[in-house]
């Protein structure tokens, strides 16, 4: 019978879409990477998703996050994201959490073992709380670096950590992470030099007090379809990682 996910059961064939079905994935993180990723996951027939951003939708979303509209503007991004899904597929279970997570909420958080895990969020010491629950508890997972003041998104690529280049968030997260006895972590990464947009501003400022980053509408939602197309591929599969 004719259904939402026919087209890539075609590709796919029916044991891998019952793997997609069964599987649950979590994501940090619904923003310009994640709720594109969040999304594909959704139209490729995953069957749980935990959705977890404390954010609500701001008007200099709209140029790059599937959840930013004007009609949207001061809703939960994760609310916002599980209205979409169910409109994708009503029957794809969504759990949301509206607040930022600490790292002694982790272990509770990844209680039921997800077959995945999705680091979408732009804080390092969120980032390096997740690698390091998630290799703890021995549970696959891949981390966004950095997407913003960047134009090139033929240039992201998906590679062990310990393989990065260029990149001044892989130093930073390569450096910390081997002082907490971690070597190896799956992430998708840019040797694109970073436009400078020093001096310029919008108005804005991050909860940290730095300088926003630009961005634009095709770059993070490359990012977060390549991070889909990764979790898609090895959950069909029955793998971890490909």
């Amino acid at each position: 019978m004719i259904h939402e996910f026919s087209r890539t059961e075609l590709l796919l064939g029916p044991e891998a879409m019952e793997r997609l079905k069964q599987a649950r994935v979590v994501i940090f993180g619904v923003g310009g990477v994640g709720s594109h990723c969040i999304d594909a996951l959704a139209r490729s027939g995953i069957g749980h998703l935990t959705l977890i951003d404390s954010d609500r939708v701001s008007l200099t979303n709209i140029n790059r996050q599937s959840v930013a509209s004007h009609r949207t503007i001061g809703q939960y991004k994760t609310q916002v994201m599980k209205e979409q899904i169910h409109e994708i597929c009503p029957k794809i279970q969504v759990e949301t959490l509206e607040r930022f997570i600490l790292k002694e909420d982790l272990s509770d958080l990844f209680e039921n073992r997800p077959d995945y895990i999705v680091d979408a969020v732009d804080t390092v010491t969120a980032k390096l709380n997740i690698a390091e629950c998630a290799v703890r508890l021995n549970l696959p997972l891949i981390s966004s670096m950095g997407t913003g003041n960047k134009l090139h998104p033929e240039l992201f690529e998906i590679t062990d950590l310990s393989k990065t280049s260029v990149c001044p968030l892989c130093k930073v997260m390569r450096r910390e992470l081997k002082a907490r006895g971690i070597t190896h972590l799956r992430v998708l990464y840019s040797k694109e030099q970073p436009v400078d947009v020093s001096g310029n501003r919008t108005g804005e400022e991050t909860k940290e007090g730095k300088m926003v980053p630009g961005s634009i509408s095709f770059v993070p939602p490359v990012a977060g379809l390549l991070i889909a197309g990764e979790v898609i591929r090895a959950l069909a599969a029955g793998h971890q990682a490909v």
